[in-house]
């Protein structure tokens, strides 16, 4: 039917046309997407009002009166990769010990980013929450790579068991 050298050629024409189809997709990314290019110049107004996405507003006070901290030491082991709890053992990211009510970026020893560096003020319970939901929106520029905890009450087990331990 077909000998070997035959099958090459079609398995390389295969495997070439699926390259040259991912590199130019990757590559008409690059070009053409709009982040890289800043606001468009002239946006053209069809009349239709665009909908604006309403933020849940979610109350943590309420949230941490029903946290767990049994499922709060469940939801750390996401963060144990990076984060020790032990007080003054920073790994790839802080010591997270006593982290509720310290102040951003304090940690000793820790040498933190520009983004994470430059923010003002408390780890309060908001503060928290709002990190842990979105690290990269709440402190742009920020290197950590988690993409964050989504659920609001798995943000307050864990805010309630990291509270706890400096107890």
């Amino acid at each position: 039917m077909f000998d070997t050298m035959t099958l090459t050629k079609i398995a390389g024409g295969v495997f070439g046309a699926w390259l040259v189809l991912l590199l130019g997709k990757w590559a008409a990314e690059e070009v053409y997407h709009m982040d890289s290019h800043g606001e468009a110049a002239y946006v053209i107004d069809t009349g239709v009002e665009e909908e604006v996405e309403e933020v849940e507003v979610i109350d943590m006070v309420a949230l941490m009166e029903t946290a767990e901290m049994a499922s709060g030491a469940k939801v750390f082991k996401k963060c144990s990769s990076c984060h020790k709890i032990e007080d003054g053992a920073n790994a790839t990211g802080p010591s997270l010990y006593g982290v509720v009510g310290r102040d951003i970026a304090s940690a000793d020893g820790f040498g933190y980013s520009g983004a994470l560096g430059g923010l003002e003020g408390d780890w309060t319970v908001d503060a928290l929450a709002g990190f842990l939901a979105d690290p990269k929106g709440y402190a742009p520029g920020n290197k950590m790579s988690f993409k964050g905890i989504k659920k609001p009450q798995e943000r307050a087990d864990l805010i309630m068991y990291l509270d706890s331990l400096d107890d």
